[in-house]
């Protein structure tokens, strides 16, 4: 099923190709004066300059073919040559209702899906989470399940940092406190205890601890460089202990991230490559791709056309260690002979934009990654404070992602009781609407936004059940419920969807057969704030339209039908596209 747009547009290149033109210049879009139609091309005026014609004249022309169509209420001309178009009540009944006949909703599958691989989250073994990572998850899930719904094959990967100098600095901490501990003697031929010696707590307690004293104490930092060393080099001990830590680390982090209803396929880490290094540069030797440089490796993948000097990509230093480019390498080489993936995603911050342009320039040129491969890193800002600043604790420090949530709930909750939400319920269910309510205002607040921008996180603001808020999303979704609710209890039922007599009804229709333009946008962008925008728009068409159209009291017995209808299609909609920004929504509040 082709959208609104799409089905305009076929019209209006047909009349255009039709006219002598080319069929390109009858892109139609929604109007940007509404008080002139409901969509409008402005085709003409380009193919006046290429035809050497007057716009005005091309868009007569293409009016006049356009007349024969019984779609349109009223077709009109403005200024040098603007098409608007004004479609007929009946044509957009009988759109709305093919809409709501159909499953998807009128939201048609890419034509070839892909086998797409989203790396997202980017959490580390034994570091707690904090709003650092909160964007990544955010927008990643968003993406990951706007991809699958579109048709693609999709697979998200949260790629942990597991195989860096944290390691080794956590076990250098542990062997000072507790030096008794097998995976410390030399000579020990196991079994190792299959239960870990510290649990999540103790690794949150001991890793801060280990990084600050590495910092000021050069002794413990070569320790910690060479414990790094040998656990990268297979040592049994320092194997089995980074195992717990990975385990009783993933645990933690699963937990967290089911908090924010965000769900991994894969747990793969930067040390689930490691087997796939030593090979991979041997090769990229051998085809002259690596170099040696003052005892380190590198590669160079400068462009004759770059306006900046490009640094080469270091593959492995003087020591012999390797860095995050060569695993995210050799993690490009795994996805894309393992898992045959065809277009890779990174939800990964701005600041890293340098880094994978130079591991992607790599991959392409040395063949790891064909031509035919998509890499893409789609970055994002910083979420700040109030003060403009990263957002952090009342202390100042940074805040972890554990005590956000608490404090976007306790927040939910307080608004709850201030709008009288969710009065007389039990504490159970209270809790759990408050629970989604908060998780709504955090991600509708970063959602909402251009992901590639920074954005101010103000909780006051973003709790609200008023305003473009998440909140607001989800009273509105729930109001619609309640309504269909009451209707069956009385026993009535939605019917058929009969053309609009009022313009709060018209324009609700129009905002819903908006879904799949907004979704491919989205799709395309790789932006989920088309999505934010076109749902919240969708609230406020409902919301006037439940204020103007007294549903559950109109006494036409069709036109209530026809109303109860629409309420359940923009219930369906709005479901649909909280769900793929993430959101969920409460049976009722």
């Amino acid at each position: 099923m082709q959208s609104l747009t799409q089905h305009l547009t076929t019209l209006v290149s047909d009349a255009f190709a039709q006219s002598g033109y080319d069929r390109h210049y009858g892109e139609v879009t929604v109007s940007n004066r509404p008080d002139l139609g409901h969509f409008q091309c402005n085709g003409a005026l380009p193919a006046a300059k290429a035809y050497g014609r007057q716009s005005r004249e091309i868009a007569q022309h293409i009016a006049d073919r356009l007349q024969t169509q019984a779609i349109f209420k009223e077709i009109g001309l403005a200024g040098p040559g603007f098409i608007n178009l004004t479609l007929s009540d009946n044509f957009l009944a009988e759109f709305v209702q093919k809409m709501a006949d159909d499953e998807r909703l009128g939201v048609g599958p890419v034509g070839q899906p892909r086998r797409v691989l989203v790396d997202y989250g980017g959490a580390n073994v034994a570091k707690p989470m904090h709003v650092g990572h909160l964007r990544a998850g955010i927008i990643g899930e968003s993406l990951k399940r706007l991809f699958r719904f579109m048709g693609d094959h999709v697979t998200g990967d949260v790629h942990l940092g597991d195989w860096g100098t944290q390691m080794g600095q956590i076990i250098v901490e542990l062997a000072q406190r507790r030096p008794d501990l097998p995976y410390f003697e030399a000579d020990y031929t196991g079994p190792y205890p299959q239960e870990s010696p510290i649990t999540l707590a103790d690794l949150e307690e001991i890793y801060p601890a280990a990084s600050q004293q590495a910092k000021s104490d050069p002794a413990y930092a070569e320790a910690a460089r060479q414990a790094t060393a040998e656990l990268q080099n297979g040592r049994p001990g320092y194997r089995a202990l980074w195992q717990h830590f990975r385990n009783i680390s993933v645990a933690g982090l699963k937990e967290d991230y089911d908090k924010l209803n965000i769900h991994f396929d894969l747990w793969l880490g930067e040390s689930d490559v490691q087997e796939l290094l030593d090979p991979m540069i041997a090769r990229l030797q051998a085809q002259g791709y690596a170099t040696e440089s003052d005892g380190a490796l590198i590669m160079d993948i400068s462009e004759p056309d770059d306006k900046k000097p490009m640094p080469p990509l270091m593959l492995r230093k003087s020591d012999g260690a390797v860095l995050y480019g060569t695993t995210d390498l050799a993690t490009i080489e795994m996805r894309v002979q393992e898992l045959a993936a065809e277009l890779l995603l990174y939800v990964v911050d701005h600041r890293q934009r340098q880094h994978f342009e130079q591991v992607f320039r790599a991959a392409y040129k040395s063949g790891i990654a064909p031509a035919q491969v998509g890499l893409e890193h789609n970055y994002f800002g910083t979420m700040n404070g109030k003060d403009g600043k990263p957002f952090k604790t009342r202390a100042g420090g940074v805040m972890k992602l554990k005590d956000l949530i608490e404090l976007v709930e306790a927040a939910a909750l307080a608004r709850m009781a201030e709008s009288h939400v969710a009065e007389g319920y039990d504490d159970a269910e209270r809790q759990e609407i408050a629970r989604m309510v908060g998780l709504a205002a955090l991600k509708y607040a970063d959602l909402m936004n251009q992901r590639s921008k920074d954005y101010i996180f103000d909780l006051d603001r973003f709790s609200s059940f008023e305003g473009r808020t998440g909140p607001y999303l989800l009273y509105t979704a729930v109001r619609a419920h309640s309504i269909l609710q009451k209707a069956a209890e009385q026993g009535l039922a939605p019917g058929p969807i009969r053309p609009p007599t009022m313009a709060a009804e018209r324009l609700v229709m129009l905002q819903i057969t908006q879904l799949p333009d907004a979704l491919h946008m989205a799709y395309e962008t790789r932006m989920p704030n088309h999505l934010a925008d076109y749902v919240y728009t969708l609230a406020n068409e409902f919301n006037r339209f439940y204020n103007t159209c007294h549903i559950l009291r109109e006494e036409d017995a069709g036109v209530q039908a026809s109303w109860l209808a629409l309420t359940q299609l923009f219930r369906r909609v709005m479901e649909q596209a909280l769900t793929l920004l993430g959101i969920e929504i409460p049976e009722r509040m």
